[in-house]
Order: structure tokens, then sequence, then C-alpha cells
């Protein structure tokens, strides 16, 4: 995405241990916990600008998915989604010189139509290499567009990185024209 929108940049793993950052973090709520993990992997590195993002997703209930470990886990999380509407939580935080200088989550509201248990299946079977790292089991830029009957928010969100405010920051501090 920055690549597409001109944003000259290095892409470079996070140096956190994500499961120990969940564990330690663990009773926040989803829109915290994305923003925290943003927070944290953009302090891990060292640069004039560290751009450090994370999702969260959260059901009705405010409970959490997690990435399928398995295919069997990428079925039942899409089947606990069915018939449902959930929230995506897509933070970004930008670090300077050692110190978070902008950070924000965006959220998208995103409403699953009824999956049959057949649709489930040849969805995986067609899928799920490429989406057996995506929480809640799914890719909206592919064939998983087809889950869902309502979208309301940022695209751009809910592929990892709310880039509109980030490119507004950007332009604020002065390193994209503007």
């Amino acid at each position: 995405m920055l690549e597409a929108a001109g944003v000259s940049h290095e892409a470079m793993a996070a140096a956190i241990d994500e499961d120990q950052a969940k564990a330690e973090l663990r009773g926040l709520g989803a829109s915290a916990l994305a923003e925290a993990l943003a927070c944290r992997k953009a302090l891990s590195l060292a640069g004039d600008l560290v751009l450090g993002a994370d999702q969260t997703l959260e059901r009705e209930d405010g409970s959490m998915l997690s990435k399928p470990r398995s295919r069997e886990e990428a079925f039942a999380q899409l089947k606990s989604l069915s018939g449902r509407t959930h929230r995506l939580h897509s933070a970004a935080a930008v670090a300077a010189e050692g110190t978070i200088a902008w950070r924000l989550v965006e959220t998208v509201e995103l409403s699953v139509r009824p999956l049959s248990d057949a649709f489930l299946q040849a969805y995986l079977d067609s899928e799920y290499e490429a989406i057996r790292w995506s929480v809640g089991g799914y890719r909206i830029e592919g064939p998983g567009v087809q889950l869902f009957d309502r979208i309301h928010g940022s695209h751009f969100a809910i592929l990892g990185l709310p880039l509109l405010p980030l490119l507004a920051y950007l332009r604020e501090r002065g390193v994209m024209a503007s």
C-alpha cells in the first residue's frame, strides 16, 4: 500500500515477540490491543520515522479472533462470523526518535452473509493457503469478498493500514508534498 501511494520506505520485521506482547497486554479491548501492538512494533526498530501496524478482529460479543492455526480452525472462525457483523480494528503508530509521534485506530464494520458449510469448504479449498495467516480466515482482496453483504469503513483499513490518515500525518510532518 505504501509503495502504491508513493511513500518511500523500507519494510522490516518488528523486533518483538507478538505472542509475548499479547500476553503482557491481556485484558485490553480489541481496539486498544491493536494500538498497543502497533506502538510496540514502531518502537522496536531504530530509524528517523518507524511505522508499526496491527489489526484485531472483534466479534459482536467483544471476543477476539486470532489467526487460525489450521484449516479446521479457519472453518470454525468463518462459521462463527456467518450471518453476523464484526469489527476490524486497524492501528498504525509512527515512532520518531524513540517516542510515539502519531497513532491512530480505524475501525471497519463487516457484515458476513449467512454461509453454508458447502460454500465454506469450497472457499477454503481454493483460498486456504492465501488466508491461513489472516485473522478471521479471509482476505477481502480476492474471493473472500463474497463472504460479505455489507462493509462500513475504509478498504485500506481492511487491508491492514489506516492509509489515508497516515498520509495526512506524513504531509503535516513535511515528509510528503501537500
